[in-house]
């Protein structure tokens, strides 16, 4: 049966596999020892989110963005030169080859200089972007080996600087599975202070019965079977859904809105939520059974039968 013109243009739509890009290469140093490796972004490229192009309304052409100087207008890439503004219009020029100049070879490489607990480091200086680090040749593999052995067995994390994307970053370096991971984070100084942004809370006392039964709704959504992998991105695939349809000429229909039901006050809020725990959870998520109650049901049924 020969192939319709929509399924032609879908799958030439879809993209050859790539190996993975190297977004750095270099040398790993802890005390005196020194290895090569290469650094892979953690992000698959079939996970990325769907982007949108602009558009011209009236044509649907595809807006650009064109490099232009005022006086001369638009220019090719290797006509621009990075500059720092000193003062009001004026600019000293900085070439790339002058900023490698000021690197030293302990910056060069990604120096590990301290050790940690993995709980002395709060998630909040994490930025976001994590690489895989893998042995660059096979040399490279016996003190990878050994030093992702010794992090595991230690339960240790490496702190440590090297200058990548123009600037020096701090990261982290942890084992995960059978792999190095570098988790780029961000200086002290770049972290907001957050006593400016909440005002004085009102003094909860411990036996308060609003706190008493929001731990009652933190326990009783323990999920003792936790898997990440059971969050999706559900609203991604609408927009694919919706995307496709558009493309072969279809109607998407939208599911109604559930409709919440209205709570009054903290009090009455957290006590329908303690009754809700069996319910089904947003999106795929299974709902996890409370573990008090099913113990306690254990135990009534072990004392019926003594």
């Amino acid at each position: 049966m020969p192939r319709s013109k929509t399924q032609q243009q879908r799958k030439s739509r879809v993209q050859p596999a790539h190996a993975p890009r190297v977004s750095w290469s270099g040398m790993l140093r802890f005390g005196l020892v020194a290895f090569p490796v290469q650094a892979y972004s953690t992000a698959a490229p079939e996970g990325a989110r769907i982007a949108f192009h602009q558009l011209h309304r009236e044509c649907h052409s595809r807006i650009r963005y064109i490099k232009q100087c005022p006086i001369h207008g638009p220019v090719t890439k290797d006509e621009i030169v990075s500059g720092y503004e000193y003062s009001k219009g004026q600019y000293v020029e900085i070439e790339p080859s002058e900023l490698d100049e000021l690197r030293t070879d302990r910056e060069r490489a990604l120096t590990i200089d301290n050790f940690i607990d993995p709980d002395e480091l709060d998630p909040l200086y994490l930025d976001g972007r994590s690489y895989y680090l893998t042995p660059d040749g096979t040399d490279a593999g016996e003190p990878y080996g050994v030093f992702l052995q010794a992090l595991t067995r230690k339960k240790r994390y490496g702190i440590g600087q090297f200058v990548m994307s123009g600037r020096e970053q701090v990261v982290l370096v942890r084992p995960y599975e059978s792999v190095l991971t570098m988790e780029i984070l961000r200086y002290a100084s770049e972290v907001r202070e957050p006593a400016n942004l909440v005002g004085a809370l009102p003094a909860i006392r411990s036996l308060d019965k609003k706190l008493r039964l929001a731990e009652q709704v933190i326990e009783q959504w323990v999920d003792d079977q936790f898997d990440f992998a059971d969050y999706v991105d559900h609203y991604q695939n609408k927009v694919r859904e919706l995307i496709e349809a558009k493309v072969e000429g279809k109607e998407l229909v939208t599911p109604e809105a559930e409709d919440e039901p209205e709570v009054v006050n903290l009090m009455e809020a957290l006590r329908r939520s303690v009754h809700r725990h069996g319910t089904k959870r947003s999106g795929s998520r299974r709902a996890a059974k409370p573990k008090r109650a099913t113990t306690a049901r254990h135990r009534a049924k072990g004392r019926k039968a003594s």
